[in-house]
Parts: C-alpha cells; sequence; structure tokens
C-alpha cells in the first residue's frame, strides 16, 4: 500500500488462504474466547467454520450463570461436545485465549484469567484496552505467553454478516488490523494473521497494541461516535433556529451526514465532497470547514491526552462501579430522533444532495482527527481505517439505517461511556466556536492545506482495499 513517505504491507485475506489456516496456527489445537458480546459471538462463530476439518476446536468461555449461555447453544457451541463452558476452564485448557470480554470487566478480572492460562499458551485481543489499564496500575502481561491482538473495523454483527456473504463473494469482510505484543517462541505473527484471515478480513494492516487501543479509544470519542453524534444534534438545532421544518433539518442534518456525505467519500475521498458542490455551496462548505476545523482539533488533542495518561480508561473503570447499581441513561430521547421514521419514509423520493454546511463541519472534524493521528505518529493505514473507512464504510451505513443516537444507545460500554462524554464538549464548541466563526470568510491557508492534505494519497491506496461488498443492515 502506497502512503505518504513510503510504503505499508498489508495482507490480502479471502477463503484461498482457508487450506493455509493449520500451518499458520501450528501449536494450537484448542482456541477459546472468552465472552458472548457482538465480537465474542462473531468471533467465535466465523473461527469455527473457517477451521472446520481440521483439528482445532474452537471453545466459548462464559462466566457462571451468564444470560447467554442459551444464546450460544442456539449457534452450536454446547457443554456436551466441549465447545461451551466455564470461562476459567475454557482458559485453562486453551493454546490460544481470545479475550473478548468487557473492557471494565477484563480490567477487572484479568489477574485471574492470566492465573489460569495453560504453559505458553498466547493471549489474543482485539482491542488493546488492557495494555493501557495494565500501565496504569503498574501490571504486566504473564512471562513466558505470547500477546497478539487482531482488530476488526467495525461491528461483531458486520464481522459475522459479511463473513457469510463472503461464501459467495470472495473478498467479502471487515478489515482488520494486527498487532504483535509478546512473541517469545517466534510464532506470533503468523498466528495472528492466520486468526484475521480466519475471521474473513479482506486486508489485514499492521499496528501495535498501543496504537491500537490509543486510536481507537479516540476515535470513538471523536468523528466515530462522538463527534458525529454532536454534528448531527447541533446542525439539526442551528437549521430548525433558521425556520426548517422537522423532516428537512433532520434531512441537512443526520441523513446527509450518514447518506450522502459518508457514500461521497466511500467511493471518491474527502476531497470529492467539496468538488461536487456548486460554487455557492462550496463557500458555504469553505466557511464551515474553515471554521470547525480548529475547534475539533482542540477536543482531539485533548481526547488524545486523556486516552495517552489513562484519564479515559480509568474512567471507564470507574464507571463500572457506578453502573453496577443503575443503568446508563439513553441518548435517544431528544425531540430529534422521533422524526427519524418519517425521514425514513421519504428516501424513496428523491436523491437527497449533499448539505454544504453540514458537509464542510462533518470533513473538518474527520480532518482534525486524521491531523492528530498523524502528529502522533500512527501510520497511514492506521490513520485512514480509524478516522474514514470505519467511519463510512462500517459505522455511519448502520447508522443510516437506525440513527445516530441507536448506535450510540447500543455500542460497547466503553465507546458508549466516550461519546456519552465527549460529544457534548464538541457540540459547545460546534454552537458557541465554529457556527459563529462560519458568518466570516474562510481561512485560505487551511482551505490550500486540505486540497494539498497527504491523507488523500492515502484513501486513493487504500480505496483499492475496500471490500468487494458493502455491509448490509437488515
Amino acid at each position: 500500500m502506497d502512503v505518504p513517505g513510503g510504503a505499508e504491507t498489508v495482507l490480502r485475506g479471502g477463503r484461498h488462504l482457508f487450506p493455509l489456516l493449520p500451518k499458520a496456527f501450528v501449536g494450537v489445537r484448542r482456541v477459546g474466547v472468552l465472552g458472548w458480546g457482538p465480537q465474542g459471538r462473531a468471533q467465535a462463530r466465523n473461527l469455527r467454520d473457517s477451521l472446520a476439518g481440521t483439528d482445532i476446536r474452537v471453545a466459548v468461555g462464559l462466566r457462571p450463570g451468564s444470560r447467554s449461555a442459551a444464546d450460544a447453544r442456539a449457534h452450536g457451541f454446547t457443554e456436551e461436545d466441549g465447545t461451551l463452558g466455564d470461562w476459567l476452564a475454557v482458559a485453562a485448557d486453551s493454546d490460544l485465549l481470545i479475550l473478548l470480554i468487557a473492557d471494565a470487566a477484563l480490567a477487572a478480572h484479568h489477574e485471574e484469567i492470566f492465573a489460569a492460562l495453560k504453559p505458553g499458551a498466547v493471549i489474543g485481543l482485539s482491542h488493546g484496552f488492557l495494555l493501557g489499564h495494565l500501565r496504569e496500575i503498574g501490571g504486566e502481561f504473564p512471562a513466558g505467553h505470547g500477546v497478539i491482538a487482531v482488530c476488526p473495523k467495525g461491528m461483531g454483527d458486520s464481522v459475522r454478516r459479511l463473513y457469510e456473504q463472503g461464501a459467495e463473494t470472495n473478498g467479502a469482510g471487515i478489515n482488520s488490523s494486527f498487532a504483535v505484543h509478546a512473541d517469545p517462541d517466534g510464532r506470533a505473527a503468523d498466528l495472528a494473521l492466520g486468526w484475521s484471515v480466519a475471521l474473513g478480513s479482506p486486508y489485514t494492516f499492521r499496528t501495535t497494541l498501543e496504537g491500537e487501543y490509543r486510536s481507537d479509544v479516540v476515535g470513538e470519542r471523536a468523528v466515530l461516535l462522538g463527534g458525529v453524534h454532536a454534528v448531527v444534534e447541533s446542525l439539526y438545532a442551528r437549521f430548525r433556529l433558521a425556520g426548517d421544518d422537522e423532516v428537512t433539518a433532520y434531512e441537512r442534518s443526520c441523513e446527509n451526514v450518514t447518506g450522502p456525505i459518508a457514500r461521497t467519500i466511500s467511493r471518491a475521498g474527502l476531497r470529492a465532497v467539496r468538488e461536487g458542490l456548486d460554487p455557492d455551496g462550496r463557500d458555504v462548505f469553505d466557511r464551515a470547514y474553515t471554521a470547525t476545523y480548529g475547534p475539533a482539533r482542540e477536543i482531539v488533542a485533548e481526547i488524545y491526552d486523556e486516552v495517552a495518561d489513562g484519564t479515559e480508561l480509568r474512567s471507564v473503570v470507574l464507571a463500572e462501579r457506578r453502573l453496577a447499581e443503575r443503568p446508563m441513561s439513553r441518548v435517544g430521547g431528544s425531540p430529534m430522533w422521533a422524526v427519524a421514521p418519517r425521514v425514513h419514509a421519504r428516501r424513496g423520493e428523491r436523491a437527497l444532495p449533499v448539505e454544504p454546511f453540514t458537509a464542510g463541519v462533518f470533513v473538518a472534524t474527520m480532518t482534525a482527527q486524521i491531523d492528530e493521528f498523524a502528529e502522533r505518529g500512527h501510520p497511514w493505514s492506521e490513520i485512514v481505517n480509524e478516522s474514514v473507512i470505519e467511519a463510512v464504510d462500517s459505522l455511519l451505513p448502520y447508522m443510516h439505517a437506525r440513527d445516530v443516537a441507536h448506535m450510540v444507545d447500543n455500542c460497547s460500554r466503553t465507546a458508549r461511556l466516550g461519546a456519552r462524554r465527549w460529544g457534548p464538549r464538541f457540540q459547545a464548541a460546534y454552537e458557541q466556536i465554529a457556527y459563529p466563526a462560519a458568518e466570516l470568510p474562510s481561512d485560505s491557508a487551511l482551505l490550500k492545506a486540505f486540497d494539498a492534505h497527504p491523507v488523500h494519497q492515502a484513501l486513493a491506496s487504500a480505496a483499492a482495499l475496500r471490500p468487494s461488498v458493502d455491509i448490509f443492515v437488515p
């Protein structure tokens, strides 16, 4: 993959590689998957199906009394054949143990899990949160164990659904990143890449466990969830105050971001959003973009600092104690979201054009995150996947089918907490700083920087790595 300043090596996946999986998994006879949340549910089934016909068995481990046991049994994991059991028993019997329980639960119970590991077992993660937590408390992964990560760039439901589509269309799937954190016997990279191929990832790019959790946790709080929620809520209010009716305001805000703006970025890149506008529309885009970029960049930098120093991770662990006593409130109750059914009913009536002001605000927020990640040293494959591709090819299509608030209210607890914490910060910055400044002429220097931005080259290269099937949300 050609990127600014050089090239990165990316593994092209596909079902034609499945016969090589036993070689990649050499030394592994039992894969344990702890947890039956969206990722556990998807990954356990994908791994089982990809490894069918080999002597490698996939087992699901759940805590005693887990309400997920019945659903795991319904999908073919049973106590009778040894593919479903107590989480610590599964941990003790696994050569590769993939930890897919909730972040806060993993922070609370990792010592029990580590103590149960068989000698030489490899620890697998799909998120680097545990590394950040261990650093925060002065802990470490146990010596003598490999530590690898495979991190799908999409929701668990999409990981499974697109894997199933891959049976007919080779290359359907969700891209993943992989990392090798500890490799005592020299086989960790092959095992991680085999795991990613077995999940159905059409492309797998390299990262580090630290880089993954920083970019992932920051992205959830910024353009992937918290930021996009703030964009659409603040713009809906702005358009309503300007005199739009409810449906029109929703179409110009949420429907625009999840629909034509996301599709344009996905298929033609960031510059194409602006280039597709008429001269008057470009002027509106330019003023919105240059007014929004600075305030958005300030918040992304603040989020990054708090993730890097452990503050954000501590807040997730602390929240677990509160949430044990009372459930988290939902964000989907604001008046805006009651409009969604009427907007969805109008979709077949016309092709919705890109709203220039909305596009300028959203693209500026996305570019702010891109620039912060680049300045912090992340590789370009990770930058474009975490800031652009995961948004426009995975999360925004889901939000288009359901709405943004539904996504925020139904994502992982770590992501949900972050979106709720930082979304209001973005919203205040938009309403109090960016939107008033958008009444002024645009900043030509910022626009030149956007036009010449190296992300356009990176996205053009990444476009060749786009999965062959679009995400489908029933």
